[in-house]
């Protein structure tokens, strides 16, 4: 009876939090047709709806570790749900995102994401993608901000193992910026999937920086013990553990 009701809470809880993100879209629109401002004040309106939504719908509270950065830095993210993102833009000044060029077609997220300075990347073909990848981020320069990749290239459910994608190594190399780690455990809460949404606390933190200039490869091995380390320490202290998945 417990989880039926749980289940119904996040039903109307993520029903809701659609709805709004369309009537704000809407509200919005005319103001982040012109201004780049108000597409980002839009998209952190929401941000902060679903936030405070979850934690009276659904008991889910979230909370922001770390320093997050307000120079133009390399955020490279665990990814585990739809809620790492929100938790994290809401969290810096000027986010934007690598994202699957699909997602261009999407109503109300595909136009605020380019307006916001999100790159859309074909994911089809790894070599041609990065490459992509490079040269668009390069032409967005001009456009101040943190942009956040996902180095894995999708969501991951928590305690799965797979690879760190070179993207994130050749952006860091690429473009000379300082590359701030981020780790969560907002998927033992909020799945990738389905409709249930678990109370508790959803965190995402914020690692220590690391420097420019450092050797790719060297780069990409600490990137990955750095934040899969601190996720597999955050999903221990939400109760799971992440070495139990198999």
């Amino acid at each position: 009876m417990k989880d039926a009701l749980q289940w119904l809470r996040s039903l109307v809880f993520v029903g809701q939090i659609y709805l709004m993100m369309a009537l704000m879209g809407l509200v919005f629109f005319p103001w982040a047709l012109v201004s780049r401002k108000g597409a980002l004040t839009a998209c952190k309106t929401w941000c902060a709806w679903v936030r405070w939504t979850a934690s009276w719908m659904v008991g889910l509270k979230t909370e922001v570790r770390g320093t997050p950065p307000k120079d133009e830095v390399l955020v490279v993210a665990k990814h585990q749900s739809f809620l790492d993102i929100i938790l994290i833009f809401s969290s810096v000044p000027a986010g934007k995102f690598i994202m699957k060029r699909e997602l261009m077609y999407a109503p109300v997220i595909g136009q605020y994401a380019l307006k916001i300075g999100c790159v859309p990347v074909d994911r089809g073909k790894r070599s041609a993608a990065i490459k992509q990848m490079a040269e668009d981020v390069a032409k967005g320069r001009q456009r101040p901000g943190q942009l956040i990749i996902y180095p894995q290239g999708t969501r991951i459910a928590p305690g799965v193992k797979a690879p760190y994608k070179i993207g994130s190594g050749v952006l860091y190399a690429e473009f000379g910026h300082d590359c701030v780690p981020v780790a969560t455990n907002v998927g033992v809460f909020w799945p990738r999937k389905g409709i249930l949404r678990k109370p508790g606390v959803a965190v995402v933190e914020f690692l220590p920086r690391i420097k420019a200039g450092m050797d790719r490869e060297v780069f990409m091995a600490r990137l990955e013990d750095e934040i899969e380390t601190a996720s597999n320490n955050l999903m221990r202290e939400a109760g799971f553990d992440p070495d139990g998945v198999h």
